[in-house]
């Protein structure tokens, strides 16, 4: 049996949805914080059971009977992510199973700016001790492209601090590539990046929605300080701004610049560009 975590959420949702089409509902799981919320995969025959990083009896029973487990990384930033993470791993070990995947981060390692890096390399160092055969889902970043450009298509500027090259990968091809290595008779042990072959910047983003919306669209760097000082008058916190702010600190320094083609091996196609991601969220809002 396959056991997902946090198959509520917007990632391994997608996961659970590829996996179904792979494989019978029988042979998968959800351990989720709140079942209710999962419960249109329990009317699709997955298996539901109550599990929190912070319970550990209640893991190992929302484990028991797994082949695989994926572990999703912890968003609770008020917890030590790092022993949650650990919990989850041991309660995998103690119900025997063969091997756990975990989603990680391009980049991850100790020696970086950007925090959740450092996060994810502890992670994995405990998955490669926990002896059990593990694979680390080094994702590209994704989530909000709001967030992430800012209002560009009310100011015609996206307007962030100086940014390197980076990896933004669409949820959807994650989701696809993680189903495909859990169904996988030759699984990659380890680290596997998932990655765009081509990293993009943030001037690249101006180009596609310059195109999107027949519109110019500038990029404009703004100093750090000041862009902090621009955050926190909006009523950002402070350390949220300091926080975002090394994300853009750690791909200047080259932390998220290297390709690797094991995304588009998975997906048997190139993942979905820029282009694509912007369109489709732009169909979204309407």
């Amino acid at each position: 049996m396959i056991i997902v975590t946090g198959a509520t959420g917007v990632l391994n949702g997608a996961t659970v949805e590829q996996l179904l089409q792979r494989v019978s509902p029988s042979d998968i799981g959800v351990s989720v914080r709140d079942p209710r919320r999962a419960q249109h995969l329990a009317d699709r025959g997955v298996r539901v059971r109550q599990g929190s990083y912070d319970d550990p009896d209640a893991l190992r029973d929302s484990f028991a009977d797994a082949e695989q487990v994926l572990l999703v990384s912890s968003s609770d930033l008020s917890a030590d992510v790092v022993a949650q993470h650990r919990a989850a791993i041991d309660a995998g070990i103690d119900v025997g199973t063969k091997r756990i995947l975990y989603t990680s981060s391009h980049g991850a390692g100790v020696d970086t700016p950007y925090p959740p890096l450092a996060i994810h390399a502890a992670t994995e160092q405990h998955l490669a001790a926990s002896g059990a055969a593990w694979t680390a889902l080094r994702n590209g970043f994704y989530g909000d492209l709001d967030q992430l450009l800012g209002p560009w298509r009310e100011t015609g500027v996206i307007a962030k601090p100086a940014d390197g090259p980076f990896s933004w990968v669409d949820r959807r091809d994650a989701a696809e590539a993680a189903a495909a290595i859990l169904t996988s008779d030759a699984q990659p042990d380890g680290p596997v990046d998932l990655t765009l072959t081509t990293p993009i910047t943030l001037a690249d983003f101006a180009a596609a929605a310059s195109d999107l919306s027949g519109r110019p669209v500038e990029r404009v760097a703004v100093d750090d300080n000041g862009w902090i000082a621009g955050e926190i008058a909006n009523g950002v916190p402070e350390q949220v701004a300091r926080f975002t702010l090394s994300m853009f600190q750690a791909t200047r320094s080259g932390h998220f610049s290297h390709p690797d083609p094991s995304l588009s091996r998975l997906l048997g196609r190139e993942p979905r560009s820029i282009a694509e991601q912007l369109a489709d969220q732009s169909a979204q809002r309407g």
